[in-house]
């Protein structure tokens, strides 16, 4: 099973940005959960929000809420993060993850660097 993020870069303060995840040798199933976090430097690693893989039921942490979308595509076996309004402290390392029971696989993750 392998994750893999894309679509980091170096974008400037107020642009938008949309990260993708995709799985190899890993086909999502309804009651998978899959998940975007960030880990800024020297910072932990947080959540930015979470999707249902059937419904596409989407939560997001209080403090994501608003500026981020999470979209998946049931049967491309994909999921986006939409980012807009970027700021210099969303500078971080993105990742998405997959829960399905107590397993979780995670991506290598992509940096975004927003400059001021």
């Amino acid at each position: 099973v392998q994750l893999a993020e894309s679509g980091g870069g170096v974008v400037q303060a107020g642009e938008s940005l949309t990260l993708s995840c995709s799985a190899s040798g890993f086909t999502f199933v309804g009651d998978d959960m899959g998940a975007w976090y960030r880990q800024a430097p020297g910072e932990e690693r947080e959540v930015i929000g979470t999707i249902t893989w059937d419904a596409g039921s989407r939560h997001y942490a209080d403090s994501m809420r608003g500026r981020f979308t999470i979209y998946r595509n049931y049967h491309e076996n994909r999921a986006w993060l939409h980012m807009n309004g970027l700021k210099p402290e969303d500078t971080a390392i993105y990742y998405c993850n997959i829960q399905r029971d107590s397993v979780v696989y995670w991506g290598q993750g992509t940096q975004v660097t927003v400059s001021s």
